[in-house]
Protein backbone atom coordinates (compact mmCIF):
# COMPACT_ATOMS: atom_id res chain seq x y z
CA UNK A 1 0.00 0.00 0.00
CA UNK A 2 2.22 2.70 -1.18
CA UNK A 3 5.91 1.60 0.51
CA UNK A 4 3.75 0.99 3.61
CA UNK A 5 3.90 -2.60 5.17
CA UNK A 6 0.13 -3.81 4.64
CA UNK A 7 -1.60 -2.63 8.09
CA UNK A 8 -5.25 -3.87 8.20
CA UNK A 9 -7.62 -1.30 7.12
CA UNK A 10 -9.12 0.89 9.67
CA UNK A 11 -13.09 2.57 9.59
CA UNK A 12 -12.71 6.12 8.44
CA UNK A 13 -9.87 5.53 6.05
CA UNK A 14 -9.61 6.84 2.57
CA UNK A 15 -9.27 4.16 0.03
CA UNK A 16 -9.05 3.96 -3.80
CA UNK A 17 -10.02 0.98 -5.33
CA UNK A 18 -10.73 -0.49 -9.14
CA UNK A 19 -13.64 -2.58 -10.16
CA UNK A 20 -13.93 -4.42 -13.81
CA UNK A 21 -16.41 -2.74 -16.48
CA UNK A 22 -15.84 -4.86 -19.48
CA UNK A 23 -11.83 -4.86 -20.69
CA UNK A 24 -11.28 -2.03 -18.59
CA UNK A 25 -11.65 -0.36 -14.83
CA UNK A 26 -13.43 1.70 -13.44
CA UNK A 27 -12.29 3.70 -10.53
CA UNK A 28 -13.54 4.36 -6.78
CA UNK A 29 -12.58 6.47 -4.12
CA UNK A 30 -13.89 7.46 -0.84
CA UNK A 31 -14.02 6.33 2.87
CA UNK A 32 -13.79 3.28 4.47
CA UNK A 33 -16.93 2.75 6.57
CA UNK A 34 -16.47 -0.44 8.24
CA UNK A 35 -14.59 -3.30 7.80
CA UNK A 36 -15.20 -7.18 8.97
CA UNK A 37 -12.44 -9.78 7.69
CA UNK A 38 -11.90 -9.29 3.88
CA UNK A 39 -14.92 -7.48 3.61
CA UNK A 40 -14.57 -3.49 3.18
CA UNK A 41 -17.63 -1.44 3.64
CA UNK A 42 -16.93 1.92 1.18
CA UNK A 43 -18.78 5.40 0.52
CA UNK A 44 -17.69 7.23 -1.93
CA UNK A 45 -18.17 7.85 -5.89
CA UNK A 46 -17.24 5.42 -8.56
CA UNK A 47 -16.04 6.76 -11.57
CA UNK A 48 -16.68 5.63 -15.71
CA UNK A 49 -13.96 7.32 -17.50
CA UNK A 50 -16.06 7.28 -20.37
CA UNK A 51 -13.82 9.78 -22.69
CA UNK A 52 -10.85 7.72 -22.45
CA UNK A 53 -12.42 4.33 -23.17
CA UNK A 54 -13.95 6.00 -26.79
CA UNK A 55 -10.17 7.52 -27.40
CA UNK A 56 -8.44 3.81 -26.60
CA UNK A 57 -11.69 1.96 -28.66
CA UNK A 58 -10.85 4.64 -31.46
CA UNK A 59 -7.27 4.03 -31.36
CA UNK A 60 -6.37 7.65 -31.00
CA UNK A 61 -4.64 6.98 -27.59
CA UNK A 62 -1.16 5.62 -26.96
CA UNK A 63 -0.50 2.44 -24.68
CA UNK A 64 -0.40 4.31 -21.57
CA UNK A 65 -3.71 5.38 -21.77
CA UNK A 66 -4.66 1.43 -21.99
CA UNK A 67 -2.60 1.02 -19.41
CA UNK A 68 -4.50 3.87 -16.89
CA UNK A 69 -7.44 2.26 -18.00
CA UNK A 70 -6.39 -1.48 -17.28
CA UNK A 71 -4.76 -1.04 -13.83
CA UNK A 72 -5.85 2.74 -12.50
CA UNK A 73 -3.86 4.04 -9.66
CA UNK A 74 -4.40 7.25 -7.39
CA UNK A 75 -1.28 8.81 -9.27
CA UNK A 76 -2.50 7.94 -12.94
CA UNK A 77 -5.78 8.38 -12.92
CA UNK A 78 -6.03 12.39 -13.16
CA UNK A 79 -4.93 11.25 -16.53
CA UNK A 80 -8.59 9.63 -17.42
CA UNK A 81 -10.33 12.61 -15.67
CA UNK A 82 -8.98 15.06 -18.30
CA UNK A 83 -11.80 13.72 -20.47
CA UNK A 84 -15.51 12.83 -19.85
CA UNK A 85 -16.32 11.10 -16.90
CA UNK A 86 -19.43 9.74 -15.79
CA UNK A 87 -19.68 9.14 -12.00
CA UNK A 88 -21.98 8.06 -9.48
CA UNK A 89 -22.32 7.73 -5.33
CA UNK A 90 -20.55 3.98 -4.69
CA UNK A 91 -21.83 2.27 -1.24
CA UNK A 92 -20.90 -0.90 -1.62
CA UNK A 93 -18.52 -3.76 -0.20
CA UNK A 94 -15.41 -4.84 -1.68
CA UNK A 95 -13.64 -8.03 -1.02
CA UNK A 96 -10.14 -7.54 -0.53
CA UNK A 97 -9.29 -10.59 -1.87
CA UNK A 98 -10.50 -9.77 -5.20
CA UNK A 99 -10.01 -5.85 -5.80
CA UNK A 100 -7.12 -4.12 -5.09
CA UNK A 101 -7.64 -1.41 -2.00
CA UNK A 102 -5.01 1.31 -1.59
CA UNK A 103 -4.88 3.75 1.20
CA UNK A 104 -4.65 6.83 0.25
CA UNK A 105 -4.19 10.42 2.25
CA UNK A 106 -7.12 13.18 2.65
CA UNK A 107 -5.24 15.53 0.28
CA UNK A 108 -5.20 12.89 -1.96
CA UNK A 109 -9.14 12.23 -1.55
CA UNK A 110 -9.90 15.92 -1.78
CA UNK A 111 -7.83 16.01 -5.50
CA UNK A 112 -10.01 13.47 -6.66
CA UNK A 113 -13.22 14.35 -5.54
CA UNK A 114 -12.46 17.90 -6.60
CA UNK A 115 -11.82 16.96 -10.03
CA UNK A 116 -15.53 15.29 -9.74
CA UNK A 117 -17.53 17.76 -7.41
CA UNK A 118 -15.98 20.76 -9.75
CA UNK A 119 -16.70 19.17 -13.17
CA UNK A 120 -13.01 20.33 -14.04
CA UNK A 121 -13.26 16.86 -16.52
CA UNK A 122 -16.07 18.93 -18.29
CA UNK A 123 -14.30 21.94 -18.39
CA UNK A 124 -10.86 20.53 -19.71
CA UNK A 125 -12.78 18.39 -22.52
CA UNK A 126 -14.44 21.40 -23.39
CA UNK A 127 -11.10 23.05 -24.14
CA UNK A 128 -9.64 20.24 -25.77
CA UNK A 129 -12.62 19.28 -28.13
CA UNK A 130 -12.74 22.51 -30.21
CA UNK A 131 -10.67 23.99 -32.35
CA UNK A 132 -8.64 27.21 -32.57
CA UNK A 133 -11.07 30.24 -32.84
CA UNK A 134 -13.06 32.14 -30.78
CA UNK A 135 -14.82 29.43 -28.85
CA UNK A 136 -11.87 27.61 -27.66
CA UNK A 137 -10.56 30.86 -25.96
CA UNK A 138 -14.01 31.45 -24.26
CA UNK A 139 -13.83 27.59 -23.15
CA UNK A 140 -10.53 28.44 -21.46
CA UNK A 141 -11.50 31.67 -19.66
CA UNK A 142 -13.76 29.85 -18.24
CA UNK A 143 -11.81 27.20 -17.35
CA UNK A 144 -8.94 30.10 -16.19
CA UNK A 145 -12.28 31.13 -13.94
CA UNK A 146 -12.90 28.06 -12.38
CA UNK A 147 -9.16 27.38 -11.51
CA UNK A 148 -9.03 30.91 -9.59
CA UNK A 149 -11.83 30.03 -7.66
CA UNK A 150 -11.19 26.63 -6.32
CA UNK A 151 -10.19 26.96 -2.42
CA UNK A 152 -8.32 23.51 -2.00
CA UNK A 153 -4.82 24.12 -2.42
CA UNK A 154 -3.88 20.64 -3.73
CA UNK A 155 -6.53 20.09 -5.96
CA UNK A 156 -5.92 23.88 -7.88
CA UNK A 157 -1.43 22.48 -8.18
CA UNK A 158 -3.24 19.70 -9.77
CA UNK A 159 -5.08 20.94 -11.99
CA UNK A 160 -2.69 24.19 -12.62
CA UNK A 161 -0.28 21.21 -13.17
CA UNK A 162 -2.13 19.66 -15.87
CA UNK A 163 -3.02 22.22 -17.99
CA UNK A 164 0.48 23.25 -17.97
CA UNK A 165 1.15 19.61 -19.15
CA UNK A 166 -1.65 20.12 -21.85
CA UNK A 167 -0.58 23.64 -22.93
CA UNK A 168 -3.84 25.25 -22.66
CA UNK A 169 -2.62 28.36 -19.76
CA UNK A 170 -1.70 30.90 -22.13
Amino acid sequence: MFGRKKEALKEGEYIFASKPDGPYRNMIFGVATGVEGSKIGVSGTIVNPVGLKNKVSQGKAGPRSAEILAAPTPANCIFAFIYRTEHETFNEILDLDENKVILISSKMYSVLDGWIRESLSELLNNVLSLPDGQERDQAKRVLKQRMDTLYDKNLKQNLYSICRSLKILN
